[in-house]
C-alpha cells in the first residue's frame, strides 16, 4: 500500500511503540529485544502485508494497553528487517506521514485504524513571515546553546517547506513529551509556528539567565578555584538534605585546637597552620592536595606548644636516682651531678643556661655499660618523658629536618615526631649512636645535628615539613657513642664527653646481684624463693659465659637460666628451690664463651702479651715472632692496618740499633754461619741473616692503632736474642724511632683485660701512669703490678727473662 494525497483512509496498520517521537522523512533504525514481543509481531505482520507500520511514542515506561501510548505517530515504511543474536531484531524504517489512531482492531499484535493528520496551511506570505521569525529565534538560541549543529542550522535555513522546518526544530529541541505531542498533532501550520516561536523565546531567556549565573559563578571561581564552586553547591545540597557534616566538624576541631594553643605558639606557626586550615576548607575533600593538607594538620595540631614539664631541675634528685639505678660509675655520676647542679644554680639566680654555652652531654663507651640507662634515670628524676632517636646508619638529612610536603609520604623530622610523641616541649632526647651517622647523596645529617645541638640556633629550628620555627632549646639532649673518634670534629666540638669504661668482674658481680637478677625474676614471673645463684656460679657466669665490657650479655645469660627454671617449675609446681651453682650451671647454659684467654703458664721466645682497646672493651693481644734463615726481610701478617705496620717497621729499626750498640746481647751460637764467610761474625749479622715473620693471631679480625710498638719490639728482641719473654707480663705503648715510649688511650679497658687474663705485671707509658692511674678501679690496681716505662730499654729489662 502506498501513501499519497489520493490515498483513502482510514487504513489498518500494525502499531510499534517507541520512547521518543519520530518525524516524517526521517530514516531511523529501531531495535527490539526479546521482551518486545508485540513490536516484533507487529513488524512481522507488516512484512507479510503492506510493509507499513505506525510508530507511536509511549507515555511511560510501563505499557499495559493502548491507553498507555499516544494516539499519534508516524506512518513508516519498513526498508530492511534484520535478525540479530539472542532473539533481537533491527528494523530500518522511513517516515512518510503523520497519522492518528482512530480505532483499535486487534490487541495482539496491536493493529489500529489510522488516519492521516492533514496540515491546514495559511497564505504563503503569513507563513514566510512566521518562518523568518522562527529562523531568527533559532539562530539566537543556537548562539547561546548546543541544541543545533551547523549542519542542522544550514538545513533549517535552506529548507522552503515550513512543515519540515517545524519537524526538524521539534526533533532538535529536548521537549517534554506533552509539549512535543501538542506540536505533533497541531493541524494548523501557523499555530504550530507560533507555538515553536514562543517556546524558543522562552528557551532563549532561560539560557541567557543560566549563562549569567555561570558568569557570576566563574568570576568567583577565578578568585579562588573551581573546587570552591563545587563545594558551595555540595554544602547547599547537604544543608537541604540535612546530611554529611563530618567535614565541617573536622575543620572546626582543627580551629579549636589551634585557638587553644595560640598564646603558647609563635606567630609564624599560628599563621601557617591557620592558612592551611582555610585552604583545606576551600578544597574538595577527595582531591590529592586536600589529603596532603589534612595529614599536615593532623601532625601540627598535636605539637604540644602548651605543655612543659613543670618540675624544676634538682641535682639532689638526679643523684639519688642515678645511685638507685646504677652501681659503680662514680666519675660519670659525678659529672652528671655537676651538669645539673649548674643548671639548678642558673635557674635559681635567673640566669639563662646559654651563659654556660648549653653544654650537650655525650656518654661514650662500649656497648652495654649503661649509656642509655643513665639517660633513662635522668628523665625519671626530672619527671620528663624520654625520647630515643636511633641515629645508627642514618643517611637522609630529611629524617631529622623533615620532608618537604610536596613529596609523597612526607613526614616531620624525628625530633618533631619525638616531641609530639612525648607530649611536651622539653623532654629528654637521647641521640643514640651519634658516632654511626652516615653521609650520602641525600645530604649530611651531621650538619643538621650541628643546628639541633647548638644553643645559639636551636631556639628557632625550622622543620621543612612544619614550615615554621620550633624551639628546641628547652630540650635536654643526651648523645651516646661507642667511638668518639668517629664523630665529625665540628659536632664533637658541641658536646662534652663522659666516658664510661668496662666493668670489672667484681662490678659485674654486684650489678648482677643487686639489679639484673631481681629485674629478671620479675620479668619471668619468678619469686626470690624459686631460684638462687651462689657466688661461684655468678663469677663463673661472668668469666666464662659472657664476652663484653658491659652487662647486656650477662643479663641474657641470667634470663636463659631463669627460662629453664620457669619451665621446670611449670612442669613440677612442687619442685624444690632451684639452686644455681658452679657445678650445675652447665645444665642451664649451652656452652662457654671465653672472653679473654688466660695467660700462658710458660715463658716463651718470641711471644708477647700486648694490650688492645676495642669497641667492646679491652683485650689481650698476643704477638708472635719467628726467625727464618734469609736476608733480613720482615713479613707481617694478621690483618693489620697501616699504623700497626709502621709500628712494626719502627720496632724492627729500634731493635737493630740496640743490637748495633751492643745494648741487646746476641748469642753467637744462634747466628747462622756460611761457607763463604771471610770475616768474623758480629751481633749485627743476626738481623741480616734471618728473615722475621711477625704475626698477630685471629687474622680474620682487622687490627690497627698506635699502641703496639713496644709489644712488637719486645717480640723482635726476644726472637733475635733467643731470650724468653715473661708469660705474666703484658704491655701497651707506642714507640718512637729513638726508642721513647709514647702515651696511649683506653688504659682502663686494657688494664681490666690484663686483670681478667690473670696477668701479674703491666707495663704502661709513664705519662699514662701519672695521668690516668686514678681512673683505674682499686680491684685492678690491687691485683696488678703496674710499672711505668720511659724507653724501650726499660721494657726489655722488665719483660725479657734474664
Amino acid at each position: 500500500m502506498q501513501i499519497n494525497e489520493n490515498r483513502i483512509f482510514p487504513a489498518e496498520l500494525p502499531i510499534v511503540v517507541q520512547e521518543e517521537f519520530l518525524y516524517p522523512f526521517m530514516i531511523t533504525p529501531l531495535f527490539f529485544g526479546a521482551g518486545d514481543e508485540d513490536n516484533i509481531k507487529a513488524v512481522e505482520l507488516a512484512k507479510n502485508t503492506n510493509n507499513m507500520i505506525l510508530v507511536v511514542p509511549s507515555k511511560s515506561s510501563d505499557i499495559r494497553g493502548i491507553e498507555d501510548i499516544y494516539d499519534a505517530g508516524v506512518i513508516c515504511t519498513i526498508l530492511r528487517l534484520q535478525q540479530l543474536s539472542e532473539g533481537r531484531v533491527k528494523v530500518l524504517v522511513q517516515g512518510y506521514e503523520k497519522g492518528r489512531i482512530i480505532g483499535a482492531i486487534s490487541p495482539n499484535p496491536p493493529v489500529a485504524l489510522v488516519d492521516r493528520i492533514r496540515v491546514i496551511r495559511p497564505n504563503e506570505v503569513q507563513t514566510e513571515a512566521s518562518l523568518a521569525v522562527l529562523r531568527d529565534n533559532v539562530r539566537a538560541l543556537a548562539s547561546i546553546s548546543h541544541y543545533f549543529t551547523p549542519d542542522l542550522l544550514k538545513t533549517i535555513e535552506e529548507s522552503s517547506e515550513a512543515t519540515r522546518v517545524c519537524d526538524i526544530i521539534s526533533s532538535a529541541l529536548r521537549l517534554k513529551k506533552s509539549l512535543a505531542y501538542e506540536l505533533f498533532i497541531e493541524p494548523e501550520l501557523e499555530v504550530r509556528l507560533e507555538m515553536l516561536i514562543e517556546h524558543i523565546a522562552e528557551e532563549i531567556e532561560t539560557n541567557k539567565l543560566q549563562k549569567e549565573i555561570k558568569n557570576k559563578t566563574h568570576s568567583k571561581i577565578d578568585k579562588i578555584n573551581k573546587e570552591y564552586f563545587l563545594k558551595e553547591q555540595l554544602k547547599q545540597i547537604q544543608q537541604e538534605l540535612g546530611t554529611d557534616t563530618s567535614r565541617d566538624e573536622e575543620l572546626q576541631e582543627y580551629r579549636d585546637k589551634l585557638e587553644a594553643k595560640k598564646k603558647f605558639m609563635p606567630d609564624d606557626a599560628y599563621k601557617e597552620i591557620k592558612k592551611q586550615i582555610e585552604k583545606l576548607s576551600r578544597m574538595h575533600p577527595d582531591s590529592a592536595d586536600a589529603n596532603t593538607i589534612q595529614s599536615y594538620l593532623d601532625w601540627v595540631v598535636e605539637v604540644p606548644f602548651e605543655k612543659l614539664a613543670k618540675k624544676k631541675t634538682s641535682m639532689a634528685e638526679v643523684a639519688k636516682q642515678l645511685n638507685e639505678d646504677h652501681y659503680s660509675l662514680a666519675k660519670p655520676k659525678e659529672r652528671i651531678e655537676e651538669y645539673f647542679a649548674l643548671r639548678e644554680l642558673l635557674a635559681l639566680r635567673g640566669v639563662s643556661e646559654k651563659v654556660n654555652g648549653g653544654a650537650i652531654l655525650c656518654f661514650a663507651g662500649p656497648p652495654g655499660v649503661g649509656k642509655t640507662s643513665l639517660a633513662n634515670s635522668i628523665a625519671k628524676a626530672l619527671k620528663r618523658e624520654l625520647v630515643r632517636i636511633a641515629l645508627g646508619g642514618l643517611e637522609d638529612v630529611n629524617e631529622l629536618r623533615g620532608h618537604r610536603r610536596t613529596y609523597i609520604g612526607a613526614m616531620p623530622g624525628r625530633i618533631v615526631q619525638g616531641i609530639i610523641e612525648a607530649g611536651q616541649m622539653n623532654p629528654v632526647v637521647v641521640l643514640d649512636e651519634i658516632d654511626k651517622v652516615g653521609r650520602s647523596y641525600r645530604g649530611d645529617p651531621t650538619a643538621v645535628l650541628l643546628e639541633i645541638l647548638d644553643p645559639e640556633q636551636n631556639n628557632k629550628f625550622r622543620d621543612y615539613y612544619l614550615n615554621f620555627n620550633i624551639d628546641l632549646s628547652k630540650i635536654i639532649f643526651i648523645a651516646t657513642a661507642n667511638d668518639v673518634g668517629a664523630i665529625p670534629a665540628p659536632l664533637r666540638d658541641r658536646m662534652e664527653f663522659i666516658h664510661l669504661s668496662s666493668y670489672t668482674p667484681q662490678e659485674k658481680f654486684e650489678i648482677a646481684k643487686k639489679y639484673l637478677i631481681p629485674q629478671e625474676l620479675k620479668k619471668h614471673g619468678l619469686k626470690p624463693n624459686d631460684v638462687s645463684f651462689d657466688k661461684a656460679a655468678l663469677n663463673l657466669l661472668i668469666s666464662d659465659y659472657t664476652r663484653e665490657s658491659g652487662v647486656r650479655n650477662l643479663r641474657r645469660r641470667i634470663a636463659d637460666v631463669l627460662r629453664k627454671v620457669a619451665k621446670s617449675l611449670l612442669l613440677d609446681p612442687d619442685a624444690p628451690k632451684a639452686k644455681i651453682t658452679s657445678k650445675n650451671l652447665k645444665d642451664y647454659l649451652e656452652k662457654k664463651v671465653y672472653e679473654i684467654e688466660p695467660a700462658d703458664k710458660k715463658d716463651r721466645i718470641g711471644e708477647v702479651n700486648g694490650l688492645a682497646w676495642t669497641s667492646v672493651g679491652g683485650d689481650v693481644l698476643r704477638i708472635e715472632a719467628v726467625r727464618i734463615e734469609g736476608k733480613g726481610a720482615m713479613q707481617i701478617t694478621g690483618q693489620l692496618g697501616d699504623v700497626m705496620k709502621e709500628s712494626a717497621s719502627i720496632a724492627f729499626s729500634v731493635i737493630k740499633v740496640l743490637i748495633d750498640r751492643g745494648e741487646l746481647k746476641i748469642p753467637a751460637k744462634i747466628i747462622p754461619a756460611r761457607p763463604d764467610d771471610k770475616r768474623p761474625l758480629t751481633p749485627s749479622d743476626v738481623y741480616r741473616r734471618y728473615d722475621l715473620h711477625l704475626h698477630v693471631p685471629e687474622g680474620a679480625t682487622p687490627k690497627d692503632g698506635p699502641s703496639a710498638g713496644i709489644t712488637m719490639a719486645t717480640a723482635i728482641a726476644s726472637i733475635l736474642s733467643d731470650i724468653k719473654v715473661r708469660h705474666d707480663v703484658a704491655m701497651t705503648g707506642e714507640l718512637t724511632l729513638s726508642g721513647r715510649v709514647l702515651p696511649i688511650g683506653g688504659l682502663k679497658e686494657k688494664l681490666i683485660a690484663a686483670f681478667k687474663a690473670g696477668i701479674k705485671t703491666a707495663l704502661i707509658p709513664r705519662k699514662n701512669y701519672d695521668r690516668d692511674l686514678a681512673d683505674i678501679p682499686d680491684e685492678v690496681k690491687n691485683s696488678l703490678q703496674i710499672i711505668p716505662v720511659d724507653k724501650i730499654e726499660d721494657v726489655l729489662e722488665l719483660a725479657l727473662k734474664a
